[in-house]
């Protein structure tokens, strides 16, 4: 019998380390081909990792909120012949090695890019994790009060709930709180915003509801990105009358063909897309003072998951696909988002993003930028109004289908007119739509 080394996947071109949040798998269990074993967290996505062989589990190297390095071996399933142990180790010592070179790459970037005060280890050589070392810059914990929480993790590591019970003794003492931010703003001149803990009474009947990770990770997004970029918005009505015509027209005959249901998503996402190529500097992201021009349209698509929570999954180079292409994509995203099937690469990347308000019956809405993007648009719910329709022989009163359009963009570097234009061109595309083509 041969033992099969399992080492965590390369999970996208920024991930490097991940969490292990559940083992579906006991030692002694059968493992079937593709089989998930794990279930991993980053500050991403949470994720599957399954088996690529047959054979039994025998081992497990890491426990439960372990932080494990990508290419790091996870587990030792033993399966049968003795070649395949051969086989497979000079077949993953090169991929291994490259991604340890990637991996290394991606921190050395990341040590000469990021400039802050917290660093992965103390001098002390205890190890923090990303999302410990996240929630103490965000509270203005130092190196320092790190250093004096109790670990209760592996080898004395400070996790999640060691950090947070910490931030909790400290709201319980207003005093010494006071003291520790003093202490971090000394320590961190840069930072300029310390935020107020409003106290707040729980009687018998109220209940206390934990925020998920998920939820943690969105919540710190939004505000870091409230407290980044100047939001702006415009604001323009559509009429997509001709498009509520032709989706009613082909949809049938979508589905017979394609085997997919047509929404109005991927028709408006279609028309982004193109708008985008008019308007590349609405594509673009900015990091610092830098404006990084992007050449790729990839497509961020908000997605509400059943928890209530966001996920933003990527259509990659949308500007290339037509109708039919971007349909199959936007719904194989959708179906895998609502069952967390989502893989770490598919929710990067995104060069600008679209937000469905009108899927709640919302009319507009003014949607926070997905940093470090410049812009987001949401589409506001299609509703039959009375319009006025300009002809040749005059203008007459009558029902159309309309829908409103809500820009926000970064003030910083995407000024008005830009914001402007670019949606008085996505109006321009969808009310030109020809209802006689073909999808």
């Amino acid at each position: 019998m041969a033992r099969f080394e399992l080492k965590l996947p390369k999970m996208g071109e920024s991930v490097a380390e991940a969490t292990i949040t559940s083992w579906l798998k006991e030692v002694g269990d059968t493992i079937e081909l593709d089989e998930a074993i794990v279930e991993i967290a980053t500050d991403k996505v949470d994720s599957e990792v399954p088996s690529e062989v047959e054979g039994t589990l025998v081992e497990v190297l890491f426990q439960i909120d372990d932080v494990v390095a990508v290419g790091e071996t996870i587990a030792i399933i033993e399966i049968e012949g003795e070649d395949a142990e051969i086989v497979n180790s000079k077949t993953k010592s090169a991929s291994d090695n490259a991604q340890v070179m990637e991996v290394e790459e991606i921190i050395e970037k990341a040590k000469k890019v990021i400039a802050t005060p917290l660093t992965k280890t103390s001098e002390t050589s205890k190890f923090y994790s990303p999302l410990v070392r996240n929630i103490a810059q965000t509270e203005g914990v130092s190196i320092e009060e790190l250093e004096t929480i109790s670990g209760s993790g592996k080898d004395g590591r400070v996790n999640k709930e060691d950090i947070l019970l910490y931030l909790e003794n400290l709201k319980a003492a207003p005093k010494l709180q006071a003291t520790k931010v003093a202490e971090a703003k000394i320590e961190v001149p840069n930072s300029s915003i310390v935020q107020k803990v409003t106290p707040f009474s729980v009687n018998g009947e109220d209940e206390v509801i934990e925020m998920t990770r998920m939820g943690k990770l969105v919540s710190k997004h939004m505000v870091n990105s409230i407290q980044t970029a100047a939001h702006v918005q415009s604001f323009i009505e559509i009429d997509v009358t001709n498009i509520v015509k032709w989706r009613a027209k082909v949809k049938d005959e979508f589905l017979q063909r394609e085997g997919e249901k047509l929404t109005f998503t991927p028709i408006l996402m279609h028309a982004v897309a193109a708008t985008l190529k008019k308007y590349p500097m609405i594509n673009i992201a900015l990091e610092g003072d830098k404006i990084i021009k992007k050449k790729n349209i990839n497509l961020g698509m908000a997605a509400a998951l059943p928890d209530g929570n966001l996920i933003v999954p990527v259509i990659k180079n949308a500007d290339q696909l037509n109708i039919v292409g971007i349909t199959k994509s936007i719904n194989d995203l959708a179906l895998r988002a609502r069952n967390n099937q989502l893989k770490p690469d598919e929710i990067q990347g995104g060069t600008y993003t679209v937000t469905n308000v009108g899927s709640f019956g919302s009319v507009m809405g003014t949607p926070i930028i997905n940093q470090p993007q410049v812009a987001i648009l949401a589409l506001g719910a299609i509703r039959k109004v009375p319009a006025v329709i300009e002809t040749l022989e005059g203008d007459f009163i009558g029902i159309r289908q309309m829908m409103f359009v809500s820009h926000s963009y970064d003030h910083r570097v995407v000024n008005g007119a830009l914001g402007g234009m670019f949606i008085k061109t996505l109006k321009d595309i969808l009310e030109a739509w020809d209802i006689n083509q073909d999808f």
